[in-house]
């Protein structure tokens, strides 16, 4: 016998046999396929001796044989002929499970996997790893080195089986768990990691909708990091989850239909649907980022330039009991209000809708925290009480020189952009011929500004920007917590240098103290006594102290820390 070859050949029927390749409503299989072997024919026994209950199970009648009280045996084996006639081996089906409506034979998936080259052992096991959402994971060792196995794997079972049989992960390991006995130890099989599913080298989602849509994959698979060119159906997603992902961006004012997702499964072509992201989110309601938790909610605000994204993020890092909430800007359409006081009554109706009355909780990221102060301070006005206000490394900017909108542009793709020195300066260049909608279009042609906007959504951020940069904070005594990155990025380095709030560059990085931080936190001390204002330092800077995971469940947890501490 070839004992390498990936199926064992049982080779044709004796003459007194009859055999039956059956799929599991009973019928024949067509050639070729993976069916059950069934045993008729004059050699079959009548049943096992005192075993009504396995006789009933494995000697059934025979309706292709013309006598009424024959009988043929079912014996639990896949096979499938070969254009010779002959039977080959598959495995076993004693595994049979039900996913999603559909009855699966675990063997036979197995014995198409074992067909692969580079398969030594294969074992599919049904995993419910999260209640309720079940799912086939394969474990296989292998022949050398292999690059890129769950991808190929996925692509031979795709080509071979239906797609409610292809498993979402493929764990590859050294050898199979066995018993002492020498079986097979299924309790002992991990639950799949990320390098399970079929990946794509990881490039990061871009601007609010790919971020935003990479968020709810991530929570809706149960997966980190998911990258733009990732594809929904390979990470394992499937078509209840997807049922639950447009559930959930319809709650966000997001319209994606079925056929949209299985057209562009791919994360930035279904970003790609929507061509205006400027109009594409709610901003007539509190929008739910997650609704349950026996707390009162938390209000999220947008950052200076409009972001909400890091909200989907960042929730995933705070303790579940908190219910969380997205306040937006008005429509960038909209006549724009003239100070972030103005903005605060529009943004105290929608909480009120969510929670009618308080104690409140606050919180915004960057400038965002600027408009989360000023709907406190105006809650506290109509007299409403705010528990908890989240400051993530917000400045007060009326300190500083107000800047052109033109000027802000430049600033924006500058640190968003990822730009070097000499293209800064030729931006700068530009807005010096150039109106600002020009500005705005070319910048995001040259991808020097992100697509977060279109040219009405960036002139909203210019305007934002511009009265942060006139809000003076008001004197208050309300508990602030300021949540401070703990490293200055390199740009903000040199301006502060340059302004005088710094005297030297050289360091690797500033750590947050009252001592390195008093531009960040000597002006809000003007408005509030040190008392009422923790300083807590979070590792990265104010760019990947939300970006990067790591730094980001930090916050998390101290924000989650500072909320426990106030209930």
């Amino acid at each position: 016998a070839d004992t390498a070859a990936a199926v064992s050949p049982i080779g044709e029927r004796i003459p007194d046999l009859r055999l039956y390749l059956l799929d599991a409503q009973g019928q024949p299989v067509p050639l070729g396929a993976v069916g059950e072997l069934y045993v008729g024919g004059a050699g079959v026994a009548r049943g096992y001796l005192n075993r009504p209950e396995l006789t009933a199970e494995r000697f059934l009648p025979d309706p292709f044989s013309p006598h009424p009280d024959a009988r043929m045996y079912r014996s639990g084996d896949l096979a499938r002929y070969l254009p010779d006639g002959n039977l080959v081996f598959l495995g076993r089906n004693d595994h049979q499970v039900k996913i999603r409506g559909f009855r699966i034979e675990l063997g036979e998936i197995e014995a198409r996997l074992a067909e692969h080259d580079a398969i030594r052992d294969a074992v599919v096991l049904a995993r419910e790893d999260v209640p309720g959402d079940k799912r086939l994971v394969a474990y296989v060792t292998t022949e050398g080195e292999n690059s890129d196995l769950a991808a190929a794997l996925r692509a031979h079972l795709s080509a071979r089986l239906p797609d409610y049989m292809v498993p979402s992960a493929f764990v590859q390991l050294e050898a199979l768990p066995l018993t002492p006995n020498g079986k097979l130890d299924r309790k002992a099989l991990p639950a799949p990691d990320g390098e399970a599913y079929a990946r794509h080298v990881y490039e990061a989602p871009q601007g609010d909708i790919e971020r935003i849509l990479a968020t709810l994959w991530e929570e809706l698979l149960g997966i980190a990091r998911v990258s733009r060119r990732d594809n929904f159906f390979e990470l394992g997603g499937h078509s209840l989850l997807a049922v639950q992902l447009l559930h959930r961006t319809t709650e966000l004012g997001l319209s994606i239909t079925l056929n949209e997702l299985f057209e562009s499964p791919v994360l930035h072509e279904l970003a790609a649907r929507f061509t205006n992201p400027t109009e594409c989110l709610d901003w007539n309601r509190a929008v739910p980022i997650r609704k349950s938790g026996t707390q009162a909610p938390i209000f999220f605000l947008p950052t200076g330039t409009g972001d909400r994204s890091y909200i989907f993020s960042l929730a995933n890092d705070i303790h579940r009991d908190h219910p969380i909430y997205s306040l937006p800007w008005p429509s960038a359409r909209e006549e724009q209000p003239p100070s972030l006081e103005a903005m605060t009554p529009r943004l105290v109706s929608m909480m009120q809708a969510v929670q009618p009355s308080g104690p409140y909780r606050l919180a915004g990221y960057s400038a965002g925290g600027l408009l989360a102060y000023a709907v406190a301070h105006h809650l506290s006005s109509i007299d409403e009480s705010v528990s908890f206000i989240g400051l993530i490394d917000t400045q007060l900017l009326s300190d500083r020189e107000p800047k052109s909108a033109k000027e802000i542009i430049v600033d924006i793709a500058s640190v968003l952009g990822g730009e070097k020195q000499n293209s800064q300066i030729d931006l700068q260049q530009m807005a010096e011929e150039m109106t600002l909608e020009d500005l705005i279009t070319e910048a995001t042609l040259l991808k020097r500004l992100p697509a977060y906007h279109d040219v009405h959504g960036w002139k909203q951020v210019c305007h934002f920007m511009q009265i942060a940069y006139s809000y003076r904070a008001p004197s208050s005594d309300l508990m602030t917590h300021l949540f401070c990155a703990q490293e200055i990025p390199p740009a903000l380095k040199e301006e502060l240098v340059r302004d005088g709030k710094l005297s030297h560059l050289d360091d690797e990085s500033i750590h947050a103290n009252t001592e390195n931080l008093k531009f960040l936190i000597g002006p809000w001390h003007e408005a509030l006594p040190p008392s009422s204002m923790p300083i807590i330092p979070v590792p990265g800077n104010h760019i990947t102290m939300m970006s990067e995971p790591d730094n980001r469940k930090v916050l998390g947890d101290a924000m989650s820390n500072a909320l426990q501490s106030i209930a």
